[in-house]
């Protein structure tokens, strides 16, 4: 059974920073691609960056990109998003995909239950 588990999710002032962990369990992470996307109540979910398994092609969001890095460590099964410069519309659920490739969640496989972030003074 595969399962994806985020953590590091939390309060933090704007302009500070943030790193979430996406750990996966159940399928070789090495033959996975994996995504963040981030989730504000009320609207759609949409996409922030992706990685794939071999981390050759890296794919950012516009209102990420400087900001945010996506990384991996095969090895541990576990990827992550390191947040700076975090601004108080990056308040959000960000969840982690794994096993699919897009900026849409229909092209994902796999989803954790989502860490919540808050950015606020």
């Amino acid at each position: 059974q595969v399962q994806v588990v985020e953590s590091g999710g939390g309060l933090v002032q704007p302009g500070g920073s943030l790193r979430l962990s996406c750990e996966v369990s159940g399928i070789t992470l090495s033959a996975r691609n994996m995504a963040w996307f981030r989730q504000v109540l009320g609207k759609e979910r949409e996409f922030v960056a992706a990685i794939t398994w071999t981390t050759t092609m890296i794919d950012y969001a516009d209102f990420v990109k400087g900001r945010f890095t996506i990384s991996r460590d095969n090895a541990k099964n576990t990827g992550y998003l390191q947040m700076n410069s975090l601004k108080p519309e990056d308040t959000a659920v960000y969840y982690c995909a794994a096993g699919g490739w897009g900026t849409t969640i229909d092209k994902w496989n796999y989803w954790g239950q989502g860490t919540q972030v808050t950015v606020s003074s």
